[in-house]
């Protein structure tokens, strides 16, 4: 007598039986954020890249704040970012910062002191919260060029003062702008603190400029 067949792999009581296929998990948005601070604190803004799971930009978020530090600037950048992503329902969002600070801090690697920072900080916390997935990953800043880009053309368009006859722009406290000579020197009132010395009047200056420091005591009233 023949032995019976044994069933095939996957065969049921009434024939054979496929499992259902489980629905994919929707792919991960991703958002380079970046902030930045001339003089920190200083004029600040902060630049986000927004990309949708095919990798293509689809938003370039950008934003002056004030006088602030770089850190928070970072953070504004983050809940930026954080709101573009609720506000277009997205589910999963991968964020790329390259402040360590604020990686580890929203990841509880590093406590928060800051007082400036502490709200920001349970603010995108509670946010992040809200996602089916959410992540936070450092990456160094040639991997960051675009928000960084954006958060420097935020703080140089709230710098720029006045249209010149020429078209350009130019800033009443730069030197360029004076009645006097381009290489005139121009006087600006500073406060050290803590071993760090802050300007007390909005100016702003290329890159490589050179300056001289003159320390006298403040006059005491």
């Amino acid at each position: 007598m023949a032995k019976p067949a044994p069933p095939q792999r996957g065969a049921g009581l009434f024939g054979n039986h496929q499992p259902e296929a489980k629905p994919a998990a929707p792919a991960a948005w991703r958002a380079n954020i970046d902030g930045g601070s001339r003089g920190n604190p200083g004029p600040a803004a902060y630049g986000v890249v927004i990309r949708n799971p095919r990798g293509e930009i689809v938003a370039r978020l950008k934003k002056y704040i004030g006088r602030t530090t770089n850190n928070v600037a970072e953070y504004y950048g983050l809940i930026a970012a954080l709101d573009y992503a609720q506000s277009s329902n997205v589910r999963e969002l991968h964020i790329e910062s390259d402040s360590e600070l604020l990686v580890k801090q929203m990841r509880g690697q590093y406590k928060v002191k800051s007082g400036d920072l502490r709200p920001l900080f349970e603010r995108a916390t509670k946010m992040s919260r809200s996602f089916g997935s959410f992540r936070i990953n450092h990456v160094y800043r040639e991997q960051n060029r675009e928000a960084d880009a954006l958060a420097n053309e935020a703080m140089d368009e709230a710098s720029a003062g006045p249209r010149a006859e020429n078209g350009r722009s130019q800033n009443r406290n730069s030197p360029s702008a004076s009645s006097g000579p381009a290489n005139s020197a121009i006087r600006v009132r500073a406060r050290l603190r803590s071993g760090v010395l802050y300007l007390l009047e909005d100016i702003d200056l290329p890159d490589g400029t050179e300056v001289e420091i003159v320390l006298r005591p403040a006059k005491r009233a």
